[in-house]
């Protein structure tokens, strides 16, 4: 494929920190107008992927190209939000937008009808003369992510953009984020929450620094066989309990979860009365009984034994 095709083109890239290879030969290929997630834990080297394609950090061996140039040639084509909050608290939403459009190179003559488009884009148009501050979680990150939605920014690199935010402030920042984006800009996007990785259109799976699968939230499911869940709790934990789970799960997969186990499953409807009866013909009582479609989650979980949330 071309190289003006090709948004994010990395090989065989690695970061080492001190002796410690936080990256480990990650090879990825983004297409121009692709909406690509790094969903991984934290500690599993995504932050820092993150942060050498938008140049802010060096990587230690391999190649990365934007657009078919280096990044660093490339750092007026790229927007990048880091997790934390950037934005001073000292100055209103619009004080801060002028801030960083100044930064952009804009004359004082368009400085602000620059900042006024960015604001109605994102909504803040009747709250920019307020204090950061005083914003909701919500809004600071709809301010942060004016910051990089200038015009001839082609690439949104979005590091845990939602983090700390309820669901319905998570869907709205993610509905934002498409409703500005046209056909050719690319969004690179890290995070550890499922839910938001559903939004791309292809994901990659990192885990210990290594990309462990790829493809779109649909086809990570479909690939690993997942099924319905059911997450089932009681007093204890022992064999004859994992035995009698055992029989109603998917392919004899089983995993431990804190309070209990969790199984997939081919018909919730009929399994979960099942389950309960076996359980209470044998003595156990069930604290707990939760249901739930397969979620990426569950992929990562199938692939690695352990939670995102880890």
């Amino acid at each position: 494929m071309e190289d003006n095709l090709i948004a994010i083109f990395i090989k065989n890239l690695s970061k080492t920190y001190k002796k410690q290879q936080v990256l480990k030969e990650i090879n990825l290929s983004i297409k121009k107008g692709e909406f690509y997630c790094m969903m991984g834990p934290n500690g599993s080297g995504k932050t820092t992927l993150a942060a050498i394609i938008a140049s802010v950090k060096e990587k230690t061996s391999g190649e990365i190209k934007i657009f078919g140039n280096s990044p660093e040639n490339c750092r007026n084509l790229i927007g990048f939000m880091p997790q934390e909050n950037f934005a001073s608290p000292y100055l209103t939403g619009r004080e801060n937008l002028a801030y960083f459009t100044k930064l952009m190179g804009y004359n004082r003559n368009k400085l602000y009808q620059v900042v006024d488009r960015l604001l109605k884009k994102v909504g803040l148009e009747k709250d920019a003369d307020k204090l950061f501050s005083k914003y909701s979680g919500g809004m600071k990150k709809r301010l942060e992510l004016a910051t990089i939605l200038f015009d001839g920014i082609k690439v949104l690199i979005l590091d845990e953009p939602t983090t700390g935010l309820d669901p319905s402030a998570r869907r709205s920042f993610f509905n934002l984020l498409n409703e500005n984006r046209d056909s050719d800009t690319t969004i690179f996007l890290i995070t550890h929450i499922a839910t938001d990785a559903e939004f791309a259109d292809k994901i990659g799976l990192i885990n210990d620094g290594r990309i462990i699968a790829e493809g779109s939230p649909a086809e990570l499911k479909r690939n690993n066989n997942l099924k319905n869940s059911i997450i089932v709790e009681t007093n204890f934990k022992n064999q004859k309990i994992k035995d009698i789970l055992l029989s109603f799960t998917v392919n004899s997969e089983i995993f431990e979860t804190e309070l209990g186990y969790k199984i997939y499953s081919n018909n919730i409807a009929e399994d979960i009365p099942a389950i309960i009866r076996n359980l209470n013909k044998e003595g156990f009582t069930v604290n707990r009984l939760e249901s739930s479609i397969a979620t990426l989650d569950d992929v990562f979980y199938k692939l690695t034994g352990r939670s995102i949330q880890s």
